[in-house]
């Protein structure tokens, strides 16, 4: 059994057939069958099922194995760039980060992680929940952001910044000028609605909690279009708070962002990745340095708490 095999291995939960794994890792469905046949006779346990007709499955015991295999490359991987570095973090980082508020969290990273850590070299990938869950749990991503709501058991976390939900209004609403706003009072308009995990799920708990049913305008998956929207007056929004972001749609029409009172949906934006992966030190590096920047954002005496992590050295903001 080589590294090479279980590199391969480990691949192969992100592919249906047999023939788009051999083409992304660049080698013959002959070659990629013989090492599968390897592994196979070497464990003797059947792995997966390569039929033409139906593609590729992998057996409970292969998806079992595909997730050992892939923490022994990575950590295989990590032991050759620390012999290689010394004490300079050297290598890539795969970040996700949820689509929704990734423009007001990641120029703040893309630019001052790697002046701090030059070696260190970070691949995005920005999407919604159901694709970076998928993507961590295949292993194509070391971390990710995400809101630390409606999240499935089986992951770290630890907390960036404190995040609330927020009344978005259109200039001149009778509201705007109130230093909060209360849902009940907004009940009767119409809302143009965030419809995204968990942003739908986020609005109705709040609506809920209060008793309260909402007049949807209409449903948009864009944060950037709820804002246009209720620029031009078609209704309100509710958006969850996210730092460096301007009181403006994309047009440049103004929009007025009030905190609710009382608060709904606090909660924070959190760093997470499977319970039974390492974070590796360039990950964990970046982590440190997003509490560093964005942090003291929002009102931390609102949020919830989320579980600690407990990877060893992270600390968990309160």
């Amino acid at each position: 059994m080589s590294i090479r095999q279980l590199e391969l291995f480990s691949a192969l939960p992100n592919f249906t057939t047999l023939s788009a794994a051999a083409a992304h890792l660049h080698i013959s469905e002959s070659a990629l069958s013989q090492a599968i046949t390897g592994l196979e006779t070497a464990v003797g346990e059947q792995l997966c099922v390569r039929r033409k007709a139906r593609g590729l499955t992998l057996t409970p015991a292969g998806q079992q194995f595909a997730k050992q295999a892939r923490q022994i490359v990575s950590d295989t991987h990590e032991l050759v760039l620390d012999a290689r570095r010394g004490t300079e973090l050297r290598g890539p980082v795969k970040l996700g980060c949820y689509s929704s508020f990734a423009t007001s969290v990641l120029p703040e990273l893309l630019e001052g992680f790697p002046k701090r850590h030059p070696g260190v070299h970070i691949e995005v990938m920005v999407g919604t929940y159901e694709e970076l869950l998928a993507a961590l749990d295949a292993g194509r991503l070391d971390v990710v952001l995400v809101y630390n709501v409606n999240l499935p058991v089986g992951y770290r976390r630890r907390k960036i910044y404190a995040t609330e939900l927020e009344a978005h209004l259109p200039p001149g609403h009778p509201l705007s000028t109130a230093a909060t706003v209360d849902l009940a009072d907004l009940v009767s308009e119409p809302l143009v609605l965030f419809h995204a995990t968990p942003g739908t799920i986020n609005v109705a708990d709040a609506f809920t909690a209060r008793g309260l049913e909402p007049r949807v305008e209409t449903r948009v998956t864009e944060t950037s279009l709820v804002e246009a929207l209720v620029g031009r007056g078609v209704g309100y929004g509710l958006l969850m708070s996210r730092p460096n972001a301007l009181p403006m749609s994309v047009e440049g029409r103004p929009v007025v962002i009030r905190p609710l009172d009382p608060p709904a949906t606090v909660s924070h934006v959190v760093g997470i990745w499977p319970d039974d992966m390492n974070l590796t030190p360039r990950a964990s590096a970046l982590l440190d340095f997003a509490v560093e920047k964005l942090g003291s954002y929002g009102r931390a005496d609102v949020a919830s708490d989320s579980p600690p992590s407990n990877e060893p050295g992270a600390t968990v903001l309160s």
